[in-house]
């Protein structure tokens, strides 16, 4: 929900400052990177529309912001880490569909994806509401056992998690750790082999 606000605080010469929305609350930190069209650069008292989210210290940051007056643009490409999760989808029913995997290997994933969609959405929501968030370790668990597609596009769409380096590293690794153990289970040979070597 895109919300108003004023630049009370802007520091250009270290490139950001922070906003108090039209609505009251508490004062949102705001990056330029998050200024969507930036065809000038922000001064105090400007008065903008942002979307409101979390950064990495749990505190309110506001994105998406654009001067008030000013459409906001949206890119028109798809976001990466979109096209990797629905590309690995696709590649997955393929592989179902020559045979190369069982049908339940689908279900599994298509089912973990959609719960961990929902429960990253659920955190986002928790974290902008400063309520009891889901704790990393789950959000990564639905991850490694199928759910990291959903995950994926979750963090995209929600602007969720996607800045903390930390969390970022371990997602990723659970995501090589899942695919190993898929490549894995459809590798005949590979199992054959590593068999041949015990």
């Amino acid at each position: 929900m895109r919300m108003t606000g004023k630049l009370v605080t802007w520091k250009d010469d270290r490139g950001f400052g922070f906003i108090v929305p039209e609505n009251g609350g508490d004062d949102l930190f705001v990056h330029i990177k998050s200024f969507a069209n930036r065809s000038r650069r922000p001064a105090e008292l400007d008065v903008v529309t942002f979307e409101q989210s979390v950064g990495p210290d749990g505190r309110g940051q506001a994105i998406k912001v654009v001067f008030e007056g000013e459409p906001l643009v949206e890119p028109a490409f798809i976001p990466i880490r979109i096209v990797i999760a629905i590309s690995f989808l696709f590649s997955l029913a393929a592989l179902t569909t020559t045979g190369k995997l069982p049908f339940s290997i689908l279900g599994l994933y298509a089912t973990m994806s959609i719960i961990a969609f929902i429960a990253y959405w659920l955190d986002k929501v928790a974290a902008i509401n400063h309520r009891r968030r889901t704790p990393e370790n789950t959000l990564l668990s639905l991850g490694i056992i199928g759910g990291w597609p959903g995950a994926l596009i979750a963090q995209q769409m929600f602007r969720h998690k996607t800045i903390k380096p930390s969390f970022q590293v371990a997602f990723l690794l659970s995501v090589f750790v899942n695919c190993g153990v898929l490549v894995f289970l459809a590798s005949p040979s590979l199992r054959a082999f590593l068999r041949s070597l015990a």
